[in-house]
């Protein structure tokens, strides 16, 4: 969720989507349950003994972790029989967003998060958040700033104050344009003094599909830094790989306790990464309550709480009217925030 601190093409997405759908053709239709309809014409007990899980960025990065991680646990906890797990990676989730809102298996999970609310903004997508069905938010991860072991920046205001100097020469990596790591990088360079309208110009950003692709920019000294969730990069900073300068949580995270808050580091800015499951925007309400229940099981199982712990993501659970609300406020938020920062 944001911190109140924290003060587009069409035709080609749909086409692309199109394309995409057929690689799902094989997950729709595998539920030996579903919706039911009873004498009266009303809606009866869904159950689904299969969930399909679309992961919509290429593998790597947190949101692939997240649906292998549910993946893992609704089979393993024998949850579900089956929960395949299908990549659709593109402009920020938009392209998987797209192919969500033609998807007729109601069995059907999309992670999503703030990256997804910020790219739909920039991307003007045509199919938004509002078109699907809410079904939980997960967890919430703070984000990381990182150089490479043998940068030059030595802590994150050398890193700002050298954007701030050179803009375009200095080159920042991270997730889809508009998401999370871009807004982030965005908000350093407000709280630097860089004024919203000249953002864009100054901030050399260079969006990737999924973490592997960020990774593999950073370690091969390809960019100055990248921005990410902290689980994406640990292991790399861990391994001496990677230098981490701040996190953007107000506290400093156990998995990195030596590593300062990007407030402590001389930025007013905190904001935190969510993420969460959609599901079909048309599916009926006995649907919606199915998919929940499936969720919140997984939720409430000690291997998902062993997950947690081991990937250092919080606990955000949130469903049903609680979540409608959450979601409706936080596109607020964003949009509020990318104009604010000039990214829309």
């Amino acid at each position: 969720m944001m911190n109140q601190r924290l003060k587009k093409s069409r035709n080609a997405i749909v086409a692309i989507a199109a394309i995409a759908a057929l690689a799902l053709a094989g997950c729709s239709a595998q539920n030996g349950g579903g919706d039911k309809t009873d004498a009266g014409g009303k809606d009866a007990k869904s159950s689904f003994s299969n969930v399909s899980i679309v992961v919509p960025a290429d593998p790597g990065g947190g949101w692939d972790q997240t649906g292998r991680t549910m993946a893992k646990v609704l089979t393993e906890d024998k949850i579900v029989k089956t929960a395949p797990v299908t990549n659709v990676g593109g402009a920020g989730g938009t392209i998987g967003l797209a192919q969500l809102a033609t998807e007729k298996d109601p069995a059907t999970l999309m992670v999503n998060g703030l990256v997804m609310v910020g790219a739909i903004e920039t991307n003007a997508s045509n199919v938004r958040l509002e078109d699907t069905t809410p079904i939980a938010r997960l967890t919430d991860e703070p984000l990381v700033v990182v150089v490479p072991a043998d940068s030059k920046y030595k802590d994150l205001k050398s890193l700002v104050e050298d954007i701030v100097d050179k803009g375009q020469a200095i080159t920042v990596t991270g997730g889809s344009a508009g998401g999370a790591d871009h807004i982030l990088a965005g908000l350093l360079l407000d709280a630097a003094g860089v004024k919203s309208a000249d953002i864009p110009a100054k901030l050399n950003y260079t969006p990737n599909a999924g973490g592997g692709e960020a990774v593999s920019l950073i370690l091969g000294g390809k960019v100055a830094a990248g921005i990410s969730g902290v689980g994406e990069f640990q292991q790399h900073i861990e391994a001496g790989k990677m230098r981490a300068l701040a996190v953007s949580s107000e506290k400093p995270v156990e998995q990195l306790p030596d590593v300062p808050t990007i407030t402590d580091a001389g930025y007013d800015v905190v904001l935190t990464n969510w993420r969460g499951v959609i599901a079909p925007g048309d599916i009926s309400d006995a649907d919606r309550a199915e998919l929940e229940r499936i969720v919140t099981e997984m939720h409430d199982s000690e291997a998902w709480k062993k997950e947690l712990e081991t990937k250092g993501w919080a606990d955000a659970f949130l469903t049903g009217s609680e979540l409608d609300s959450f979601v409706k406020q936080n596109i607020s938020d964003v949009q509020g925030t990318l104009k604010n920062i000039g990214l829309i």
